[in-house]
């Protein structure tokens, strides 16, 4: 049986991250991922905003990581050629019970450490993009867009270079986890052929399916609070001259399912909306919404747009921990020392930010890996 250090379980945006961050030519590390090509799931349907940590609740590692990770995913991109735009956000209010809501959510952004953030009167909105229905806005220029797959084919480089070898190994789905002395056994079926190998860490980096891989190593997912309810956002395309070059928003609905219905540039310069939040049992990619709802929320800020020129785009899935009617979850990111599991790290629940803070997620496992074989 093949001995190794680390496996890594999903090969999304913060599975290669985190291969990147913790690869090493004496360690040897493989990266699993069911699908033929790696970042497949959440990791390329969203809507791929550099965020800056503006709502997440204080004292959460959303609200931590996002903030810190914000400058970190423009370095990279800067430095590393990543596609990316920095083309700021509008969060916009109309009337007097949204305008107080802004003035919560930018008191509260602040208060978490959110950068570069400003209340902004029509006048201001007007010349900053000018078919924007605002009486005002909360204008964030440290938010943007990323090549969520240029950025996951950096991390993947970086894994490779660092490791002297490619680590990721597609096509590949784990089927189980047996603890033993000083590792952990893991099964799975490699190209339609059952495999094992034994690693002295592994790090479930699952997305969607992480609770599932947590179960394998025999956690009650429920009485950790590890189930994972799927909520599917829908996005419509708009045909035609974009009526912005930023990143729109509402101010978020009372239900905290999702952020609303926003416009979303992309860096071929077409503009999507979207997405909506429901919750689902099974995958299914194809957007089953009408458009009207969606129409009759963005044209409460872009008056002028038809509902003829919206067309069905594309859809995401959300791995979230918080089910129907919850209070908003954290992100599970943990080595489960006191589950009597020591050198295995779950990561669970990571939805949104989880593009943005993928960075510092990287670092934060690196660390426990570190720290857990030295």
């Amino acid at each position: 049986m093949d001995k190794v250090y680390v496996v890594v379980i999903g090969a999304g945006v913060v599975g290669l991250a985190i291969g990147a961050a913790i690869a090493d030519k004496g360690k040897e590390l493989y990266i699993l991922e069911k699908e033929e090509v790696y970042g497949q799931g959440t990791s390329s349907r969203n809507s791929e905003v550099i965020h800056a940590g503006i709502y997440y609740p204080a004292g959460t590692l959303k609200a931590e990581l996002c903030v810190k990770a914000n400058p970190m995913v423009y370095e990279i991109c800067e430095k590393h050629n990543v596609p990316y735009k920095r083309c700021g956000k509008l969060i916009v209010g109309n009337g007097e019970a949204e305008v107080a809501q802004l003035d919560s959510i930018l008191k509260h952004a602040k208060s978490i450490g959110a950068r570069d953030l400003e209340m902004i009167d029509t006048e201001q909105i007007k010349k900053l993009e000018p078919n924007v229905r605002a009486d005002q806005a909360i204008l964030s220029p440290s938010t943007g867009i990323v090549d969520a797959h240029g950025l996951m084919d950096h991390f993947h480089r970086e894994a490779r270079r660092k490791a002297g070898s490619d680590p990721l190994v597609l096509d590949t789905e784990v089927t189980g986890i047996e603890p033993v002395k000083d590792g952990f056994i893991v099964r799975m079926n490699s190209g339609g052929e059952p495999f094992e190998i034994e690693s002295r860490v592994v790090i479930n980096s699952a997305g969607l399916f992480s609770d599932r891989v947590a179960e394998m190593v025999g956690i009650d997912i429920d009485k950790a609070g590890y189930r994972l309810h799927w909520s599917k956002g829908e996005y419509f395309s708009l045909t035609g001259k974009p009526p912005a070059l930023m990143l729109i928003y509402p101010p978020p609905p009372q239900d905290a399912a999702s952020l609303g219905i926003h416009s979303v540039p992309d860096l071929t310069g077409r503009l999507r909306f979207g997405p909506n939040a429901f919750y689902v049992d099974e995958i299914n990619y194809a957007v089953e919404s009408e458009k009207e709802p969606f129409w009759r929320d963005i044209v409460e800020y872009f008056p002028d747009v038809r509902m003829d020129d919206l067309h069905p785009d594309m859809t995401g899935l959300r791995a979230k921990l918080q089910g129907p009617g919850d209070p908003v979850k954290d992100f599970v990111i943990r080595h489960e020392t006191d589950m009597g599991l020591p050198g295995f790290i779950n990561l669970v629940g990571i939805e949104s930010p989880g593009l943005t803070s993928s960075p510092v997620i990287a670092e934060m496992v690196e660390k426990m890996v570190r720290d857990y074989l030295d």
